[in-house]
This record gives structure tokens, sequence and C-alpha cells, in this order.
């Protein structure tokens, strides 16, 4: 008997009336352009969606169905902590449109090089950087709902010598034209009950300081260049929870590029928003960022 994993923030960081929710997700979606198409890749968030939903839209419009036959998920562990990758045990994770398949022998294959540990389903089931992108997918792939397959990666913390590592064994299925990664993150968590106060005096507005703050890396991460992510976040400390799935593309990219160097990576984002526009110290927020690769 298959093991599948429950939508277990439906109802709470979603609808989990498929009607109502398929109105909502198709409202975003279609006040979008698709203008930087086909997607690669895309990074979007994993709050509830009526913070984040509008912008995580601008992602998946960029997206493709008729190409992609295998989706990589990427999301930050903020739960369990670990070092390096994790593996599901689940064969299905469910949605509350249709239930979206595993593919166990892309799962096989990754366990085999012995660098990735196992979830357990409960600890699947807690986390909720993997679900939140899983209805989002199923509506976009709803006309091609049998002919895809999804690889979800749990990540935690990661040493310099692990992103390269990770960078190299994801590389060849970021070249496989019918693969797709999602990558989940949600950017700056400022105030009081984040730890994370950094303001920058010379923006009138403390919300200003923080789009600041976040463009600055954002830049980087257009620029694919994984070192200066890196050095970037030791300087100022950015809140961003995706951190190390983020670098994981990055190496993956540049690995890419080293194996086929006639590909060119177009790494745009395309929209930004925060939870909330802080304005005194006792304020708090969550920024939200829409980014999607090309690959030419």
């Amino acid at each position: 008997m298959s093991i599948t994993r429950s939508a277990s923030h439906a109802g709470s960081w979603y609808n989990s009336k498929s009607t109502e929710l398929s109105n909502q997700l198709g409202t975003w979606i279609e006040k979008v352009d698709a203008f930087h198409s086909p997607a690669k890749a895309i990074i979007a968030p994993h709050a509830g969606y009526r913070y984040c939903g509008s912008c995580s839209a601008f992602a998946y419009k960029q997206i493709d169905p008729s190409i992609v036959k295998r989706i990589f998920i990427f999301g930050p562990s903020h739960f369990s902590r670990f070092s390096g990758c994790a593996l599901p045990e689940a064969e299905k994770y469910e949605t509350p449109f249709y239930d979206l398949t595993v593919d166990l022998e892309v799962i096989e294959e990754l366990k085999n090089s012995k660098h990735f540990e196992s979830v357990d389903l409960n600890t699947d089931e807690t986390e909720h950087s993997i679900e939140m992108h899983l209805p989002f997918i199923a509506k976009i792939m709803e006309n091609h709902k049998s002919q895809f397959s999804i690889v979800p990666v749990l990540v935690g913390s990661l040493s310099a010598k692990q992103e390269s590592l990770y960078g190299q064994i994801f590389a060849k299925y970021l070249l496989d034209s019918n693969n797709l990664f999602i990558i989940s993150s949600d950017f700056c968590h400022w105030g009081k009950r984040f730890s994370f106060t950094y303001y920058d005096n010379s923006h009138q507005e403390i919300f200003q300081s923080i789009e600041q703050l976040d463009r600055m890396g954002m830049k980087i991460i257009e620029e694919v260049n994984p070192e200066k992510f890196g050095t970037y976040l030791k300087k100022y400390g950015n809140t961003i929870c995706g951190r190390n799935p983020i670098l994981i593309l990055l190496r993956s990219i540049e690995e890419l590029i080293k194996t086929d160097n006639s590909k060119i990576a177009n790494l745009k984002f395309l929209n930004y928003s925060q939870s909330q526009k802080c304005r005194q110290m006792s304020d708090s927020s969550v920024s939200y960022a829409a980014g999607v690769l090309v690959l030419n």
C-alpha cells in the first residue's frame, strides 16, 4: 500500500475547497502575462496564500506545462534540524485538486548517491515549505495531470562543500529539458519576533530599508553568483529562509554551464511584495519574491 502525505495545511494556510481554491489561483494567474518563459526554474514563496499567492503567480505563469514531465521541489526545513538534503518516504502528495505522484525512480537514484537523509511522514506533514507549492503545481499542470511526477527535496543546513556537491548532483537534472526546478523561499523576516531588525537609516521608512536589502540579494541571485550571495548573507544576515535551496540552484546552474557552455542562464525577479509596511521598530513583516530562470 502506497504512503500518501496529507495536505496538512489545507484549510488553514490555504483554502481546502477545490472549487474556491481553483478560482483563487486562477484569478491570480490570469492577471499575469507570460513574459519570461518558459521557466526552467522558479523561486517563489511559501507563506499563507492571502499574503503571497498573488506574488507566486508571477513565477508560476512563466511555466509551460506542455514540456514539463518532472518537477523538483526544494524546500527549506523549518522544524527538523539536519545537515544536507533529505528525501520523502511518501509516494503521493495530496492536494485539494488531485494527488501528485512522486518519481520513485529518481528518488532511488538520489538515495544511491549516499548523500541524502530520509524524511519520515510526520516530519514531512509538519513542514509547509514544499506543501505550499503543491496546489499551484496541480493548478498549472491540471491539463497534464497524468503526465508528470514530482521529486520533493527537503533542505537542511549546508556547508560550502555540500553546496558544491548538490550542485553537481542536480546539474544533470536541470539540464534535462523536461525537468522543472521549484525553489521555495520567503525573503526578509523582519522584526523583533524574528530577531532581525536591520535598518539602514539612509532610508526614511523601515520598509524601504527592508526592500533595499532584499533587492540587493535578488540582484546577486540574478547574477548567478553563489559565492557573492554567501558573502551577502554573512555580511547582512538577511533572514531568507530558503537561502540553501537558492544556493543549490545557483550551484546547479554553475555546474550546468561548465558541462554545456553554450547555455545562457537568464534569471530575473518579476515581482516583490511585503506582508506589511514596517514603519516602527515594534512592527514586523515577511518579504516575498518571484524569480524565474530561463535557459537559452
